[in-house]
């Protein structure tokens, strides 16, 4: 290994962050992610027992129903920012203990909810009470992992979106079946109140304890608890980092892929190769699960593994990979049968692959300080570029010229994503030293004010 190398992850967990402390941490938030994918995807399970009861004549009841998932994506893209500049003012734990409680509440009073109007205001809570978890959680394993095994670490953790996804369809479709729709809301009110008071009783790691090694890193970190001086000038300054900006580019195009292939694909299957809309939604969320489990975590071990020879690593794996898929979504199309799920899987293993390697970037090159912030805008951003443009996008281009076209369109968004991420390669090194050497952190001098 040369020095480089040894500079950018070396270090070890500190003594105030044992490692049973950090793995105890890792699996509540892991548990927790789980949770929050299973929740999230029910209304998507149980959408036709919905749609029979609130809109049964409704003309427009498949757009009305497509509003349920915008309120939700609203809620959380556009509260995450706000809730990342939270958590660098108190308690991180205490902040996604109350956002479970508050979208497992949510969640409940969608099985109450009336009519399609409160159904609407509650998924639009969902959002907001999931937007208080999604930037604090990995600002936290960030400050229990050093550099060096952050990308495996972070790919455990985000293991849950396909793991957690597959099991909310699977429990809210048969909680449907056997109970009705409302009982697949109720039931997960009672563990995501008991998660929550859990969470209060856990303990915020210090910020930047496992980032500092210099002086004014290790004075970072001995400061860990005083009340944050980051001021808005300072968030807005984060994307003046170039690895942080260009990695949030390369997600945005990214999960507009992924949000047009989850919502069209089950559609595509059923209508121009005439499988069964059931069978076809389960094969995909199968393919989906298992692609999803395997390629996150071998995504962020390879991450690790290729950073101590290239300074690029997590942006070149998250490249390449992404590149790799380009070509299995156009071979998805113009192949029958079983190739075309074998195709499909492969396209949605290299899509998956980057998971953790880019969400590594973020940890990597943002001060601990305001680390939360960061990812809260990375959230914004990329659900504002990506999944909320593409299903209604790819549907206008279905309606006037046809499947191929859109998918035509879903490639070439990936390869702008992989040509963002190889670019931004060259930027990774000298941005995550920075961080490690303090000099992104903000100082009280640059605001005489105070906090």
């Amino acid at each position: 290994m040369n020095s480089t190398g040894q500079a950018l992850g070396s270090t070890a967990p500190q003594p105030n962050s044992p490692i049973s402390a950090a793995r105890l941490s890792l699996g509540l938030l892991l548990a927790i992610n789980l949770f929050n994918y299973v929740d999230r995807q029910i209304l998507a399970a149980v959408e036709p027992d919905v749609q029979q009861q609130f809109l049964p004549k409704d003309l427009n009841a498949e757009f009305k129903m497509g509003l349920l998932a915008t309120a939700f994506l609203v809620g959380y893209m556009v509260t995450a920012p706000l809730f990342g500049w939270l958590s660098n003012r108190m308690s991180r734990w205490v902040l996604i203990g109350i956002s479970v409680a508050l979208w497992s509440l949510a969640s409940g009073a969608s099985g109450l909810a009336g009519g399609f109007t409160a159904l609407l205001i509650t998924r639009l809570f969902v959002g907001i009470g999931e937007a208080g978890y999604g930037p604090a959680a990995p600002a936290i394993i960030s400050d229990l992992y050093p550099v060096s095994r952050r990308g495996s670490v972070l790919a455990w953790f985000y293991m849950a979106i396909p793991v957690g996804s597959a099991i909310g369809y699977a429990f809210g479709g048969k909680m449907a079946e056997r109970f009705g729709w409302q009982w697949a809301f109720y039931a997960v009110v009672p563990p995501g109140l008991l998660i929550a008071l859990v969470c209060m009783f856990m303990k915020d790691p210090p910020r930047g304890a496992v980032d500092g090694i210099s002086p004014a890193g290790a004075a970072l970190a001995a400061n860990a608890h005083a009340p944050a001086r980051a001021r808005l000038g300072d968030y807005l300054q984060i994307f003046r980092i170039k690895s942080f900006t260009l990695d949030t580019l390369g997600m945005a195009a990214m999960t507009f892929a992924i949000g047009g292939i989850q919502y069209w694909i089950p559609r595509y299957f059923h209508k121009e190769r005439g499988l069964p809309s059931g069978h076809a939604n389960l094969v995909f969320g199968a393919i989906v699960a298992a692609a999803g489990l395997i390629a996150t975590f071998i995504g962020g071990w390879t991450g690790d593994r290729l950073r101590t020879r290239w300074p690029g690593a997590y942006f070149l794996v998250s490249g390449v990979a992404i590149f790799i898929s380009c070509p299995c979504v156009i071979l998805m199309v113009y192949t029958l049968g079983t190739w075309s799920w074998i195709w499909l899987f492969a396209a949605a293993f290299f899509l998956f692959f980057n998971t953790g390697p880019s969400n590594t970037i973020l940890a990597n090159v943002t001060d601990p300080s305001i680390r939360a912030a960061a990812f809260g805008l990375n959230i914004l951003v990329i659900h504002a570029l990506g999944d909320l443009v593409s299903p209604p996008l790819l549907g206008a281009i279905i309606s006037h010229q046809g499947w191929n076209a859109a998918w035509g369109l879903v490639t070439i968004v990936m390869a702008v994503a992989g040509a963002i991420w190889m670019l931004g390669a060259r930027y990774l090194q000298s941005d995550t030293l920075a961080v490690l050497q303090g000099r992104t952190a903000p100082t009280s001098d640059s605001h005489p004010g105070g906090a």
